[in-house]
């Protein structure tokens, strides 16, 4: 069976389905708080042009979602599936983010349980890519026992390599 990179997916109180580009000003409305992005590599991201490079990108992956607060059918932040690797049995996901008014509990435990108990119809592992200096995403993944796997540089916007940590998760 081939790993569908945007299912929609439903929860109690969320639901995340394909993400569009006519959700970029829902999205972007949702992302333009800059303490969203303070921890994150790339915290200039609240600005338009530089969330307008993150959304095209996000709908390149072909594995994006919009996440949706399913009580005011608002969208609240995105996701996606990437870097789906089938010879290893693995896939990421990752370039998540929440409006504040939904960080520290059940909202994002739901999100990664819907997207893990997908992904792991496909493969048997998940990672996740975190920057070094994100401690709020990285104690989110400490909640759902995610594991620690590596450290990586990766590239950033500007041409500079960041490190960022590897966390995984296995079925």
């Amino acid at each position: 069976m081939e790993f569908d990179l945007q299912p929609t997916l439903k929860g109690t109180l969320i639901e995340i389905r394909p993400l569009t580009r006519e959700d970029f000003d829902a999205l972007f409305a949702a992302a333009s708080d800059p303490l969203i992005w303070k921890q994150h590599p790339e915290n200039d991201r609240y600005t338009k042009e530089v969330f307008q490079t993150f959304f095209d990108g996000a709908i390149e992956s072909k594995g994006a979602f919009a996440i949706v607060e399913r009580k005011s059918g608002r969208i609240i932040g995105s996701s996606r599936y990437c870097n789906l690797n089938p010879v290893e049995g693995e896939v990421e996901v990752g370039w998540t983010f929440l409006e504040r008014a939904f960080w520290g509990g059940s909202f994002n435990r739901e999100l990664k349980t819907l997207m893990l108990d997908h992904a792991f119809r496909f493969v048997d592992r998940v990672l996740f890519v975190v920057g070094e200096k994100n401690l709020r995403s990285q104690k989110a993944l400490a909640k759902i026992s995610a594991r620690f796997l590596k450290k990586v540089e990766l590239p950033a916007r500007d041409g500079t390599m960041t490190p960022n940590l590897v966390f995984f998760i296995t079925r």
